[in-house]
């Protein structure tokens, strides 16, 4: 059956599959959460062939993620995107051989390595070429809990304080707006593939024109970066000094972050995805947005974005000079 469905998939992006069903393999690849991705080897060329998980459709727009995940790789970010349906979220892509960034907390433990993902990044959010969709973490938790409620699943109770502590970041963000760029927005180290000689960003699901500190306050909650480390990628991305309200930007998007993912995977629960255990995974992110929101630090990096209103602070339009070890040359 999984061999069938490859060959309709090679057969719909009209692609050669060689003189046989023999000529083509599929293999399971591990890592993917809400959808299944395999490795289909012909004698054509090694895809990736992306089948899209059950509920998928009521949070992702398949349409955009076909022309983002098409503009990161015209930037040299994404692999090649062969064939995209956005009818039901079929998406085949070339194969990059490469080393998952997850592996045994690489982004931590080694050196530039961290330098070199928050400059693929940057790469993107510097692309020129916007992307078709806008992603708002705080629009996307208001569809999770209709599709929670639609489910008639709970959510626990809480949320609801955790929601005001949202809602009081959610306004100070809008009362100091930045640029919207191209951003990935679910850039964990699972979706960062490192060939050895460039980074890749995959899985563009959650692409969308975003505030790309975003980007990076979700890199440092998902690589579980310390505040030396954040200050690292701070320098990588802007070069040089960033300002007291760039880091509590950074901050605040951390403790959003985890509520907005908390909500997701309870929707993930809901739909009975087995990959994981989404409940436990929901409430560790709830306890660890809790514990950011309480903090005394919460209350101060509100104050220092709603004070800094209308100076967004520029980035170094010329990227840092790194060298072979990926470390920053300063």
């Amino acid at each position: 059956m999984l061999l069938g469905t490859a060959l309709s998939v090679l057969s719909r992006a009209s692609l050669p599959v060689g003189t046989g069903t023999g000529d083509v393999r599929v293999e399971r690849l591990s890592g993917a959460l809400t959808n299944a991705s395999y490795k289909v080897i012909t004698d054509g060329g090694v895809y990736v062939m992306r089948l899209s998980g059950t509920g998928t459709s009521g949070f992702v727009d398949r349409a955009s993620e076909g022309h983002n995940a098409r503009v990161a790789a015209g930037l040299g970010i994404n692999a090649e995107v062969v064939y995209c349906d956005p009818r039901d979220g079929t998406m085949l892509t070339r194969f990059v051989e490469g080393r998952s960034m997850d592996e045994g907390g690489r982004l931590g433990r080694e050196r530039g390595a961290l330098v070199r993902a928050t400059l693929a990044l940057r790469k993107v959010h510097d692309g020129g070429r916007p992307f078709v969709s806008r992603f708002d973490a705080f629009s996307m938790m208001e569809r999770y809990l209709v599709l929670l409620s639609g489910l008639g699943a709970p959510v626990p109770a809480v949320y609801q304080k955790l929601a005001r502590g949202a809602g009081a970041v959610r306004r100070v963000l809008e009362e100091s707006p930045v640029r919207l760029v191209p951003c990935h927005n679910d850039p964990w180290p699972g979706n960062l593939l490192d060939t050895g000689r460039r980074i890749y960003v995959i899985d563009w699901e959650y692409s969308g024109m975003n505030d790309p500190m975003w980007d990076l306050g979700a890199l440092s909650v998902e690589a579980g970066l310390g505040p030396e480390q954040d200050r690292q990628m701070l320098l990588a991305y802007y070069g040089g000094a960033v300002s007291p309200m760039l880091r509590s930007r950074l901050l605040l998007y951390k403790a959003v972050g985890d509520l907005h993912w908390a909500l997701w995977a309870l929707v993930q629960h809901a739909n009975r995805n087995a990959a994981e255990d989404f409940l436990a995974y929901a409430l560790g992110r709830l306890k660890r947005c809790k514990a950011r929101m309480e903090s005394p630090d919460f209350v101060r990096h509100l104050d220092v974005v709603r004070a800094a209103r209308g100076r967004s602070g520029r980035r170094n339009p010329v990227p840092p000079e790194v060298d072979a070890t990926g470390s920053l040359a300063v």
